[in-house]
């Protein structure tokens, strides 16, 4: 497989939009975005670009990844559920942020995809589930952070009332391809927009608290 780059070059771009989290740029370094495209696509595994998965899906560009991740705030100790697995590069990103990770796919082979990936990469404090991420995980609520990766005009109730109180939320909010990408963070009357991270293009977000699938 053929790379262009190396994770340095990620690690500049998350740079260059502002990221300052030593332990995100860290783990941007460490962790082989290579091992999270598909084989087709190595030689844009380390430019600051989405890659095309099965489906009609892309990745997320690693600097908007980053900048995203970042709004979290993670600190170790958090249980994050996020929406949208794709290949697994920032499951694993905030794996080696967080306590624990549960993300959502609603494609049955990315999951097999993602699964494989970072059981291949040693990442054992993720788990990959397949379902409807607007439902998100009520089992194993509440979440200390939530993470979506979709467009959507709302964020779904469910996640509202997953995420813990003092809990943050990103999510790109719009009807697919321009949106915002904006922090909540919860409190006692429900969600309250903290600030707008950035402009971007995403996929919308299906599933019962979102587009419809059909």
């Amino acid at each position: 497989m053929a790379h262009k780059g190396n994770p340095e070059d990620l690690v500049r771009a998350a740079r260059a939009v502002g990221v300052t989290d030593d332990r995100l740029l860290a783990a941007v370094r460490s962790i082989p975005r290579a091992e999270f495209v598909p084989a087709d696509e190595g030689a844009s595994a380390y430019l600051d670009t989405p890659v095309p998965l099965p489906h009609g899906q892309v990745t997320t560009q690693p600097s908007l990844i980053a900048m995203m991740v970042s709004a979290l705030g993670l600190t170790g100790d958090e249980q994050v559920l996020e929406v949208g697995t794709g290949y697994g590069w920032q499951t694993a990103l905030l794996a080696r942020l967080a306590s624990y990770v549960v993300s959502v796919e609603r494609w049955p082979d990315l999951v097999v995809e993602a699964r494989r990936r970072l059981t291949g990469q040693g990442v054992g404090n993720a788990e990959v589930v397949l379902g409807d991420g607007t439902l998100g995980i009520p089992t194993r609520a509440p979440y200390d952070a939530v993470i979506v990766c979709a467009a959507f005009p709302r964020v779904p109730e469910p996640l509202v009332d997953q995420l813990r109180p003092g809990g943050r939320l990103v999510q790109p909010i719009g009807q697919g391809r321009q949106e915002r990408v904006e922090l909540y963070e919860r409190h006692a009357r429900g969600l309250v927009r903290r600030r707008t991270i950035t402009a971007a293009r995403f996929v919308r977000l299906y599933g019962a608290h979102g587009y419809d699938q059909r």
